[in-house]
């Protein structure tokens, strides 16, 4: 396989990446203007220098391995950062964005993300965000080959972790109970005895939340009645907002919780206090958009409700 930049045929990824945007050798045959045995024969070649199938047949048509796919997205980079440079060298104008990728555990509530990118979207440069979700094991693994740049999350970095990284802490929320009107009006007066035997919306036991309310609920002597249980915080909502219980939500997307729901606040868990941090690599965050997370954070971002 080829291990040395020099090894690797920049020709031949052109004609890769070609066939790939244009959708086709036949396409890209009349972009280029190359014959198809042409352009067929440097795939090949560098599919070799590889070690890669980088196209598999379906029929009469080339379908991309996830190898392919891969390979596409780092030609992309290439090849557009090879556009801006000639762009540049005419005198002509550059948008070129910085770019962030950023990695969010599974569980992590996805308001709350929205909250801490958002400032992203006001920054003085151009970023593109690039988000993808995992659970919080692998994106770890994956900060360690650098294919992030942060890590969003409700939880410091374990302490049984290899991979030498640094967790930043950039805020806290309480914890709020959420219902439907009707609900919460049968509920409201005898809060919170009245989430005794309750239908209940919860997070799964491996989230932060799960914990806090799990011991909450075991220092009242509390049995919940738990309908379902759910790693995306957006299908609580839209369970709680349908009136299948009432489920808890961070005191920081209060508001946004309620109005894009339709719920109302049944009452505060003064007890419960979640944390977020941005896990890097750094010890120091360097990355610009990173620290403009943090700051953001740090002035008071992830305030919301009673969230003191």
């Amino acid at each position: 396989m080829t291990d040395k930049l020099q090894d690797l045929n920049f020709l031949h990824l052109f004609y890769f990446w070609s066939v790939v945007r244009n959708g086709g050798i036949s396409a890209a045959c009349e972009t280029l203007n190359l014959t198809q045995p042409t352009i067929s024969t440097q795939i090949r070649k560098l599919e070799k220098s590889l070690e890669q199938k980088l196209f598999h047949r379906t029929g009469r048509e080339l379908v991309v391995t996830d190898v392919g796919k891969m390979v596409f997205e780092y030609a992309e980079d290439i090849f557009s950062a090879g556009r801006e440079m000639l762009g540049a060298l005419r005198g002509l104008p550059t948008d070129r964005s910085l770019k962030l990728m950023v990695g969010i555990p599974m569980v992590m509530p996805k308001l709350i993300v929205y909250r801490l990118l958002e400032t992203i979207l006001h920054f003085p440069h151009s970023v593109q965000i690039v988000c993808h979700e995992a659970p919080l094991d692998l994106l770890i693994a994956d900060l360690a080959q650098h294919r992030y740049d942060v890590i969003l999350s409700d939880a410091p970095l374990p302490s049984h972790t290899a991979a030498r990284s640094f967790s930043h802490y950039l805020g806290s929320s309480g914890v709020a109970i959420c219902a439907t009107r009707e609900l919460a009006g049968r509920l409201q007066r005898r809060f919170p005895d009245s989430l005794d035997g309750v239908p209940m919306l919860l997070p799964t036991a491996n989230t932060e939340l799960r914990r806090g309310l799990d011991r909450w609920f075991d220092d009242r002597g509390f049995a919940p009645r738990i309908v379902g249980e759910f790693d995306d915080s957006a299908l609580i909502k839209e369970f709680g907002g349908a009136g299948a219980g009432v489920f808890p939500t961070p005191t920081a997307v209060l508001p946004e919780v309620t109005r894009q729901y339709g719920v109302q606040l049944l009452g505060y868990l003064d007890d419960i206090k979640l944390h977020y941090y941005a896990i890097t690599l750094e010890r120091k965050m360097t990355h610009p958009a990173v620290v403009a997370i943090s700051q953001a954070a740090t002035e008071g971002l992830l305030e919301g409700g009673k969230a003191k």
